[in-house]
């Protein structure tokens, strides 16, 4: 079985909101760092940290992640 990953929408859900990085970690109690490492997929969100990315940007959960892979 391949590996599954996360998939994100973040990025793209930031540009409709005209949100920077930055000001999405401080909406959410974050580094901006901690926003980049999830929107490239370095660093898997706590299921905490994925409803408060959700709440911040206007969308449910599912429409911000998905699963990857086989």
């Amino acid at each position: 079985m391949a590996a599954r990953t996360l998939g994100n929408r973040i990025r793209v859900a930031r540009a409709e909101r005209y949100i920077s990085q930055g000001e999405l970690a401080r909406l959410a109690g974050v580094t901006r760092q901690t926003i980049s490492a999830v929107e490239n997929g370095q660093y898997c969100p706590s299921a905490l940290l994925a409803f408060v990315l959700s709440e911040q940007l206007g969308k449910r959960v599912d429409e911000l992640f998905f699963l990857e892979g086989e």
